[in-house]
């Protein structure tokens, strides 16, 4: 009996300390990776492939028009563990429209989104960030939660890979990513976005009523 006990405080005392404010899986906090735009033919497969050989999941915000185009690629986003949000159905500048035209844009999105994946959006960006109160005013009616970013990649602009890698890994614990679906560019960057962000301890996350937790 004396040698277990004196065996049981030598391996307590050698063993790793975990802080119990530690995440999951080594993250000491999480960044949400986002995909404005989508879903496009050419793009949005070999982006959640490189998502998901990255074992990365990320929150897509499709435009309406474009899913009822392509349900087959928002349904291999929900497959694929990515979360569908809400980016208006034409993607204008939401702050110009009339309160009906408001409306509309956004609940014709929630529509087409739930039809085809069964699932209703509780998150929404307004295109361009273009908002005000009456837009958030508005989501907020329909059951979203306005979400932003924190960290603009300018992917769209034909920054490069290697542009593209340094601006997402600036990120910091409970940064959102604005990047876009629909460039070669931006499929590429996944693998060193994910990487650069492990070795920084943070993990991609899930936004949550606005914050960005763990998946």
């Amino acid at each position: 009996m004396l040698l277990r006990t004196l065996l049981a405080l030598t391996l307590l005392s050698v063993a790793p300390i975990v802080p119990a404010t530690a995440a999951p899986g080594g993250c000491s906090g999480y960044v949400a990776l986002t995909y404005d735009d989508g879903p496009y033919t050419d793009f949005t497969r070999p982006l959640l492939a490189a998502l998901r050989a990255s074992r990365a999941r990320a929150t897509f915000f499709d435009i309406g028009s474009r899913a009822q185009q392509h349900p087959d690629l928002v349904r291999a986003k929900v497959r694929a563990g990515m979360w569908i949000a809400n980016h208006s159905f034409s993607h204008p500048f939401l702050t110009r429209l009339t309160p009906d035209e408001l409306t509309k844009e956004i609940a014709d999105t929630q529509a087409a989104l739930r039809k085809i994946t069964g699932r209703t959006p509780t998150l929404f960006r307004p295109p361009y960030g273009d908002t005000n109160a009456a837009v958030k005013a508005e989501a907020e009616r329909q059951g979203l939660t306005q979400v932003l970013w924190t960290v603009d990649t300018l992917d769209w602009s034909g920054k490069s890979t290697e542009e593209i890698v340094r601006s997402a890994t600036s990120a910091t614990a409970g940064g959102i990513v604005l990047m876009h679906d629909g460039h070669q560019n931006t499929v590429d960057a996944v693998p060193q976005i994910v990487r650069g962000l492990r070795a920084k301890g943070l993990c991609p996350g899930r936004i949550v009523d606005g914050r960005v937790v763990a998946p």
